[in-house]
């Protein structure tokens, strides 16, 4: 993970007070023009980022109406094994591109950007039936989710638990949230036991939990907080009380440790073409407003600076 990315991945403490300098001020003029701009972007990863870049793109073709955006979703790590060979122009991440698939990216010639562009709170779940489960600590994740669990019932996580069977609910390991997961509670990536339904399609994941009165499971902050009525979110413990992920505690870093940077990857090589260059721009512009309409946590305008002088850095533009 690049360096200055490190303290926001594992506890982002310091950005309350850069938050409090303010916020990179919305485009809420967005209306339809008659650009006379052209072409196609491809783009594909996350299905925790998808959201964003959705909105993003939807919003761009209303003043680019003649760009085709194609937004995918097959994870992280799918997204990636098409970006390092230039099969698209966008990968979405909610991880850091790994070392292993920045030297394919080299192999291949691929060279690309990395741009932070919001906040998520990777969130545990039940459902709404379950009224005993409301705080769960990161000992008692670590112990339900680990490699080779023994526990299966709720009461072998507490003894005052019902003896009820849980069934677990979680992405697949093609995903980077899986990545972070394993990463934040296990403290070793890819280190999951593997008996839960897994998906890469967090709405698959929403309607089984839903659906499941003994489920346990975890996803994105937005899509919990798309569908509050069919979810219960439970606080985490990790040393200093139960906490709840929302924009305050994922801004302020005490929902530790399962807040988390999301990150576009755009290839350099497609910064050539003009209508990559508008729509990584739209999307720095932008990011503030349409980050929280989908759910997530804004950057603060320092970080979305940083975005900006990598996209002129890349093509050759000077920064201010």
């Amino acid at each position: 993970m690049p360096t200055r990315y490190v303290a926001l991945a594992l506890g982002i403490t310091l950005i309350a007070g850069i938050v409090a300098l303010g916020l990179n001020e919305p485009d809420t003029s967005i209306l339809a023009t008659d650009s006379p701009l052209t072409g196609t972007i491809e783009i594909d990863g996350s299905s925790t980022v998808f959201p964003i870049s959705q909105a993003v793109a939807e919003e761009f073709r209303k003043v680019h109406p003649a760009v085709q955006v194609a937004v995918g979703v097959s994870g992280t790590g799918g997204g990636f094994k098409r970006f390092v060979v230039g099969e698209t122009h966008i990968s979405n991440a909610s991880r850091a591109i790994k070392p292993s698939e920045i030297d394919k990216a080299a192999e291949n010639g691929i060279e690309f950007i990395e741009i932070a562009v919001g906040f998520d709170g990777l969130s545990i779940i039940a459902n709404p039936s379950n009224g005993f489960l409301e705080c769960v600590t990161t000992q008692e994740l670590r112990a339900i989710w680990e490699p080779g669990s023994d526990l299966h019932r709720w009461s072998d996580v507490r003894p005052e638990f019902p003896d009820g069977k849980f069934r677990l609910y979680g992405p697949d390991t093609d995903s980077g949230t899986f990545d972070y997961f394993t990463e934040a509670i296990m403290e070793h990536e890819d280190a999951s036991r593997s008996d839960y339904t897994a998906s890469a399609d967090d709405n698959v994941l929403i309607r089984g939990v839903g659906g499941d009165k003994n489920a346990l499971g975890y996803f994105g902050f937005a899509f919990y907080s798309s569908a509050p009525h069919l979810l219960k979110l439970i606080a985490v413990d990790s040393g200093s009380g139960c906490i709840y992920p929302s924009a305050e505690t994922i801004n302020n870093g005490t929902y530790s440790p399962l807040a988390r940077p999301m990150f576009i990857y755009v290839n350099t090589a497609a910064l050539e073409r003009v209508e990559v260059v508008e729509f990584v721009n739209f999307y720095l512009d932008n990011a503030t407003q349409l980050v929280t309409e989908v759910g997530y946590v804004p950057l603060p305008v320092e970080l979305y600076d940083e975005g900006r002088t990598e996209l002129n850095g890349a093509i050759g533009e000077p920064t201010s």
